[in-house]
């Protein structure tokens, strides 16, 4: 009916759409996928298509209501999706659950779920954002926000946020953080090993025609331990021709790991890779649970990578994560898309960094304080 073909009815035009659809990922050469690419729908996930075919045959002005998993907020994969839904709807609401584990306990839930109304070709203005911590709202707190606070306006990936306050962050207010990792020539990259496909060149033990793999596991605190006997996870990686060009140089590099619970108590958790851990080796591997920080795929200078971990540390900048970004990971894009401190000022931190026996949350936290006073 959608698709207008000739001899097809015309679809029922709905004023109200309620679903909870179900969610079952769909390959790129599905009966599905290539059905839905048909009537311009192209999306990876059964719950999106849904969405998307429940918005089609909603009339001017209708109200669709979901509970669907908020994967389709972020990443390049829902983009499509995501602009399909900008293009035909305005979102008016959207209601987040603080805590998965209570909302959806008798299901065995795993993906983290929002509740979401769109409007049917509505004009976009502010949308309300709820949260409860659980599916009784007996604690249901509600604000209002300007859409360039749900979407950025010069956010070409169209990420959708979920800011659950309305204050704005010490990182947004600060003067002295207004820096893009362009501004300071740095970049930053997810892990390029993805383990079960180089499975045949991974090792428990590091050996001399190896280099260390790291995996989140390898990272508590600010530094590296490695190799760590009786891990589940391999410690290291063949070198070779099929391995050589996922692995970067020996170095200084500054690492966050990509996903967290949401319950943990930060989501953003940097630590530095210090060359002398690893001995002679030259070259490293970064599996894909881990974002790393770097200039031109080599490491940083010793003193910025401990300023921009000492950054990424700080009590500020996980509130400032966590009011833009409820989902559990902690992308590249994320990391790319904020603001950092200049480059002198993040070699400075580093510099106090190196100077001090052992850091405390206060102390890094009293120190960007007088950064940014």
């Amino acid at each position: 009916m959608i698709s207008g073909d000739l001899f097809a009815d015309q679809p029922p035009r709905y004023t109200h759409v309620i679903l909870n659809p179900p969610y079952k990922k769909l390959n790129s050469n599905s009966t599905h996928r290539l059905a839905l690419r048909r009537v311009g729908i192209e999306t990876v996930n059964l719950y999106s298509a849904f969405v998307a075919l429940a918005v089609a045959v909603t009339a001017p002005s209708g109200q669709v209501v979901a509970i669907i998993p908020r994967s389709f907020c972020n990443g390049p994969y829902y983009r499509p999706f995501r602009d399909f839904i900008f293009a035909r709807t305005a979102i008016r609401h959207i209601h987040l659950f603080e805590s998965r584990n209570k909302a959806f306990k008798d299901d065995k839930v795993l993906q983290e779920n929002i509740i979401i109304r769109l409007e049917r070709g509505g004009q976009q203005g502010p949308v309300t954002v709820s949260t409860s911590t659980d599916d009784s709202f007996s604690d249901l707190i509600a604000h209002e926000h300007p859409f360039d606070r749900i979407v950025f306006p010069d956010d070409y990936e169209r990420f959708i946020h979920i800011p659950t306050s309305p204050e704005q962050s010490v990182i947004e207010l600060s003067p002295v953080i207004r820096y893009t990792l362009t501004d300071l020539g740095i970049q930053v990259s997810t892990g390029p090993v993805v383990d079960f496909r180089l499975k045949a060149h991974l090792r428990d033990r590091p050996e001399p025609s190896t280099a260390p793999l790291l995996y989140p596991g390898h990272f508590s605190g600010s530094g590296a331990t490695w190799p760590i006997e009786g891990m589940k996870k391999p410690n290291a990686i063949e070198r070779n021709a099929d391995t050589e060009k996922w692995l970067y140089p020996n170095g200084f590099y500054c690492v966050v790991r990509r996903f967290s619970s949401k319950e943990e108590k930060r989501r953003i958790m940097a630590s530095v890779v210090e060359p002398g851990v690893f001995g002679n080796t030259p070259m490293l591997g970064f599996e894909n649970h881990l974002n790393l920080f770097h200039e031109n795929k080599r490491g940083l200078p010793e003193r910025l990578a401990h300023g921009l971990a000492v950054f990424l540390n700080t009590t500020a900048v996980d509130e400032h994560f966590r009011r833009f970004n409820g989902h559990t990971q902690v992308n590249a894009t994320d990391l790319k898309r904020m603001k950092y401190p200049s480059r002198d000022a993040l070699i400075g931190l580093g510099e106090w960094a190196m100077r001090q026996e052992a850091l405390t949350q206060d102390q890094i936290d009293a120190k960007l304080a007088s950064l940014t006073a």
